[in-house]
């Protein structure tokens, strides 16, 4: 696994909990956590988040309905800027690859209204969004509509692989999809955004079957841990030491040992705020286009 530190305010419930627990043994870490809290850079964050929150709830309503792929030709690399055409310059057909965007619970694609234009600005000249239901019942079943969808996506675009951008829920869908049901010889690149790879404490409060399989220690979460060798789907996992439902915020992070995935903390960041942070969505669009594996690779971040 390789990590990314990238600081805007300090970590306060992020540093990876100690074997056998996902609480901080220091009780100093407790009262510098609650000092952060009221940092300027965090209080700066949770006011972002609120006004985000808010600006959300207009658009809801607008997002209920999924989306259907459409080529746009304005957006093609050729058509840009050369800041833009310099992001595919390895690899100019990165940009030609659809793009799926999906949501958390309870959510819609509307959550996607700010990443969806940035990444069409950015060159990707395919980018759309998937819903499913509020109701569904459990994340296998969601994975599965959605290798569904990505094959109909293939077939419309010409494409045989697509990349996704999950966040929260969606992140955890997908990556059951390529880890489990075979998804990976379709979704080239899976970048989470805030999701509970290891899950949350949150789920404990709403006994529902599909916010129980969120539990840590959950059988969702122990058949995830299992083994997977083949799996050809690059991840990156994306978290935030401000996230509000990923709790703690290391559960954010994707450690199993067959994905390699890469694990990119961003700070100062709340949960719904992550599809919307410019920083966010630049490091999403980098991944995408395939320039990120060998940035790290020489980081002296990288763990």
């Amino acid at each position: 696994m390789e990590s990314t530190d990238l600081s805007s305010a300090p970590a306060w419930h992020a540093p990876a909990p100690p074997a056998g627990t996902d609480v901080p043994a220091a009780a100093s870490a407790t009262v510098g956590g609650l000092r952060a809290l009221v940092s300027p850079a965090a209080l700066a964050g949770s006011l972002t988040e609120l006004a985000w929150v808010g600006a959300h709830a207009l658009l809801y309503p607008l997002g209920t309905r999924t989306e259907q792929l459409r080529l746009d030709d304005r957006y093609r690399p050729g058509s840009q800027p050369p800041t833009v055409r310099a992001l595919f310059a390895d690899d100019p057909l990165a940009a030609h690859i659809p793009v799926v965007l999906v949501h958390g619970l309870v959510d819609n694609r509307s959550v996607f209204t700010v990443m969806r234009r940035a990444l069409k600005r950015r060159g990707f000249a395919q980018v759309c969004t998937w819903n499913y239901s509020p109701l569904q019942r459990d994340v296998e079943s969601a994975a599965a509509a959605l290798g569904r969808h990505i094959e109909r996506i293939c077939q419309e675009s010409g494409h045989d692989r697509v990349h996704v951008v999950g966040h929260s829920l969606g992140g955890l869908v997908a990556r059951y999809l390529v880890q489990r049901l075979g998804g990976d010889a379709r979704v080239e690149s899976l970048v989470t955004l805030g999701t509970p790879h290891a899950g949350t404490r949150w789920a404990h409060v709403l006994p529902t079957p599909l916010v129980r399989q969120l539990r840590p220690g959950s059988p969702l979460m122990r058949e995830l841990a299992e083994p997977s060798p083949d799996c050809r789907t690059r991840i990156t996992a994306v978290y935030s030491d401000l996230d509000q439902v990923v709790v703690p915020s290391a559960a954010g992070r994707c450690d199993h040992p067959d994905l390699g995935a890469r694990n990119v903390l961003f700070r100062g960041i709340g949960h719904m705020s992550l599809p919307i942070h410019r920083g966010v969505v630049d490091e999403v669009a980098a991944t995408l286009a395939g320039r990120r594996d060998r940035a790290v690779a020489s980081s002296p971040l990288a763990a």
